[in-house]
C-alpha cells in the first residue's frame, strides 16, 4: 500500500524493464470494462470546449457534435455560447466583433445578447477559470447546473492544450486507461511504470518521469474517469502531490474528437510558490509543449484504431502525426 503525499527521491532510470512484461500486464479486456462504466457515467450535458486563456476580445466559432457554435466574452468578460447562425440571414457570428458585451453580426450589424432574439438564444456555459464549457441537452440526459469536476489543487499554475484527431471520444479515453504504453511510446518522456492498485474503473500506478538523460523521478499516479469524456490523473504520493491532469474528450461530428487537456501543477516546495508568483508564464509554454507532444503521438494511435475499426487497412493519418512529434522519441 502507497502513503499518499511521500516525495521519492530522484534516481537512475534505464527504460523499460523487460521482466515487467507490460504487454501481459496490459489487459484489453480491463480496458473495456472500465471504459465502458466511464461511458456510464452521467455527463450533465456539459462539453469542454478549450482553455479559458484561449477566448479573448474576439468571438470564436467550436463545432460540437455537429452543432456550429459562437463564443465571446459578454459583459465583465463572462462567457458566453450561442448558435453561431445570425437567426436575421444566417450569417456567421463568429466572424464578427463584439461590443459592449454583444456579439455583432458582420453581414448586417444585428447585436445580440442575453435576451436573445426569436428562437436564438445563448446555451447554458460555465468557464472555471481553467476550461470553457457548454450544456447541450440530449433527450433523456439529466443535466446538471455546472460541469462535474475532480477536484483540483488550490492555487496551481495551470497549462491547457487543445488537438483534434480523426477517432471517437472514447477512443481517447482508452489511451489515458492505458498507462502501460508510456514508457514504451512516449520513451522521452517515461521510462518504467509498475501498477500498485487497480480497481473496476481506476488504476493507480508508479511511473518514473524522466528529468535528465538516465535520471528520473518517480510519482504514484492515480487514473480514473469522472464523466463520459474526461479521465483525470492525479498524482497522489511523489513530487507534486495534487497536481492534476484532466483530459476531455469533446465530439466534433464527422469522426472527429477535438482533446482539450488541462494540467494543474501544484507542490508544496517554497519555490513553487515564488514560481507562481513570478514565473508562471515561463513555465506555462514548457507544460503546453509536453503535453503536446505526448498528444501528438497518442492521437496517432487513437486515429489508427478508429482507423481499423471502420475496416482501414492503415492509418496513414496517424503515422504522420507520429512523424510530426519529431525524431528525438528515443
Amino acid at each position: 500500500m502507497f502513503r499518499a503525499g511521500e516525495r521519492l527521491a530522484p534516481r537512475e532510470v534505464v527504460g523499460v524493464d523487460p521482466q515487467l512484461e507490460d504487454w501481459r500486464q496490459c489487459s484489453p479486456a480491463w480496458i473495456a470494462g472500465a471504459l465502458a462504466k466511464a461511458q456510464a457515467r452521467p455527463s450533465g450535458g456539459w462539453y469542454a470546449l478549450d482553455g479559458s486563456d484561449a477566448l479573448g476580445r474576439e468571438p470564436r466559432r467550436f463545432v460540437v457534435a455537429g452543432r456550429e457554435l459562437v463564443a465571446w466574452r459578454g459583459p465583465q468578460g463572462a462567457l458566453r455560447v450561442a448558435p453561431d447562425a445570425c437567426p436575421h440571414m444566417g450569417a456567421s457570428l463568429s466572424e464578427g466583433h463584439v461590443c459592449e458585451g454583444r456579439v455583432v453580426c458582420p453581414w448586417h450589424g444585428l447585436a445580440l445578447g442575453d435576451e436573445g432574439r426569436g428562437r436564438w438564444r445563448p446555451l447554458p456555459s460555465h468557464d472555471d477559470g481553467v476550461v470553457l464549457w457548454v450544456r447541450l441537452e440530449a433527450p433523456g440526459e439529466a443535466v446538471t447546473a455546472r460541469p462535474i469536476l475532480p477536484e483540483r489543487p488550490a492555487a496551481p499554475i495551470a497549462a491547457v492544450v487543445r488537438m483534434e484527431a480523426r477517432c471517437a471520444p472514447e477512443d481517447v479515453i482508452q489511451n489515458r486507461l492505458d498507462p502501460w504504453h508510456g514508457a514504451h511510446f512516449h520513451p522521452h518522456t517515461f521510462a518504467q511504470l509498475r501498477v500498485l492498485e487497480r480497481g473496476d474503473d481506476e488504476i493507480t500506478v508508479r511511473v518514473a518521469y524522466r528529468l535528465l538523460g538516465r535520471v528520473g523521478i518517480e510519482v504514484d499516479a492515480r487514473f480514473h474517469c469522472v464523466d463520459p469524456r474526461t479521465i483525470v490523473m492525479t498524482i497522489v504520493r511523489g513530487e507534486g502531490t495534487g497536481s492534476v491532469v484532466e483530459t476531455h474528450a469533446t465530439p466534433l461530428g464527422d469522426g472527429r474528437t477535438a482533446v482539450i487537456e488541462a494540467t494543474l501543477a501544484t507542490s508544496d516546495r517554497p519555490a513553487f510558490r515564488v514560481l507562481r508568483r513570478f514565473g508562471a508564464l515561463l513555465v506555462r509554454p514548457f507544460m503546453e509543449r509536453i503535453a503536446r507532444r505526448l498528444w501528438v503521438e497518442d492521437a496517432a494511435y487513437a486515429e489508427r484504431l478508429a482507423a481499423l475499426r471502420g475496416g482501414a487497412a492503415t492509418a496513414e493519418r496517424g503515422e504522420d502525426r507520429r512523424h510530426e512529434a519529431g525524431a528525438g522519441r528515443g
